[in-house]
């Protein structure tokens, strides 16, 4: 490898195929793709893969796209999850989520930050690697990922342990409002369900209510949250009861039956075990005898694959001075003359498989930002897309420089 980047270069072909990104990635937003529904536009990036030069295009069993360039012995990968969650009250939205819009700076769409835009990129860094032949002394695998939005990680529990793939680190092109991340809470989902007798609700005393017994239980809950964990990079654990379900007979009866749904954000030092064990012991829960349990993921892909797992995704940080973080700053610093920002995501992403789950290094550099996800009015940023075309086209290079073989 040339010890001279060519960032300039890097930069000016970023620049000049924008009008490619912005077509592409509306093509993109253009068909709905939800989890388990990512068929059409899987074969719509294989189309732009084939197009703009990458040696070799494949879509795995479970329905992920992987682009490859490059035949070096050293493997890096990017990642970008293709699916997107759904469009809520269609009400909330000033533009049609699926035809979306573009004006000078911005696109918008669902899935235009949540995270089509990191696919547009990492195809155009693709193209911009083979323009300049910077593909010589690495292979690049780009990874379009499904069922992310449905089970974070999924995908990559399946391309670690199904197909082998190990890369020497991963970049996720998750939102990152322009700064590079290198960590995130872990996540879990919990059930909590309680059992009662029914009686005719003209005579309570005769039965056993689950709906109180559980009332208890919710009590203590949020009592327990403030003490949660706290960690100074990561920040504070958390939980929150997300869904509450009962059975009775009828609305003249008392209740048998009550269950609750748990969002239980991991910090570091927190895992499964210690997550359900804090529950297990509030007094409430022994009281009511309740059984704690998480959930688990078993829809099948588009494909028709079923990939069973538990609802558990791990917290995961890199250390800021680990090279891939560090090479991701050397790029910064070699195309934009600033200094990045280095920082964490609220939300979840591929990397509590990726880092959490298989200790592979992962830090993110995405277009868009976190609070489009999920949002209605959802848009990206035109210079975004351009700014990390160039910064992925980059970093391999500013990776092998600082970690030669």
């Amino acid at each position: 490898m040339a010890d001279t980047i060519p960032f300039e270069k890097i930069r000016e072909l970023a620049e000049r195929y924008k009008p490619e990104m912005t077509k592409f990635l509306r093509d993109m937003i253009r068909i709905p793709s939800e989890s388990c529904q990512e068929k059409d536009v899987i074969l719509r990036i294989k189309e732009e893969m084939e197009k703009v030069g990458f040696d070799k295009v494949e879509i795995d069993p479970m329905g992920n796209i992987l682009g490859f360039i490059g035949r070096g012995k050293r493997l890096i990968a990017m990642d970008g999850h293709i699916d997107t969650v759904g469009i809520g009250n269609r009400a909330n939205w000033t533009f049609d989520p699926y035809e979306g819009y573009e004006d000078d700076e911005t696109i918008g769409g669902r899935g235009s930050s949540d995270q089509e835009g990191g696919m547009a990129s990492m195809v155009y860094a693709g193209k911009i690697i083979k323009d300049l032949g910077l593909d010589k002394d690495y292979t690049l695998v780009v990874t379009g990922t499904v069922q992310e939005e449905d089970c974070d990680g999924l995908c990559w529990q399946y391309l670690v342990k199904e197909r082998g793939l190990r890369p020497e680190f991963v970049v996720s092109t998750e939102p990152t409002d322009g700064g590079i991340y290198r960590g995130q809470r872990g996540r879990m989902e919990i059930r909590v369900d309680v059992k009662g007798v029914s009686a005719h609700g003209s005579a309570p005393e005769r039965g056993d209510n689950a709906i109180f017994a559980m009332g208890k239980i919710l009590a203590d809950l949020e009592a327990l949250h403030p003490r949660l964990k706290h960690d100074s990079f990561l920040g504070k654990g958390s939980l929150t009861v997300s869904e509450i379900f009962f059975t009775s007979p009828s609305r003249c009866a008392v209740a048998d039956g009550c269950s609750i749904s748990i969002d239980r954000r991991l910090t570091v030092g927190e895992d499964k075990e210690l997550a359900l064990s804090q529950i297990r012991d509030l007094p409430a829960v022994k009281a009511a005898k309740a059984k704690v349990s998480m959930y688990t993921y078993e829809r099948a892909s588009y494909t028709g694959l079923v990939y069973p797992t538990d609802c558990y995704f791990p917290t995961w940080v890199a250390p800021e001075d680990h090279d891939a973080c560090q090479s991701a700053a050397d790029a910064y610093r070699g195309l934009f003359a600033a200094e990045p920002r280095i920082d964490k995501w609220t939300f979840s992403t591929n990397g509590v498989s990726i880092m959490g789950m298989y200790g592979i290094p992962c830090i993110g550099f995405g277009p868009g930002k976190e609070k489009e996800a999920h949002a209605p009015n959802e848009k990206t940023w035109k210079e975004d897309l351009v700014r990390c075309a160039a910064l992925y086209a980059a970093l391999p290079l500013t990776y092998l420089k600082r970690k030669p073989a």
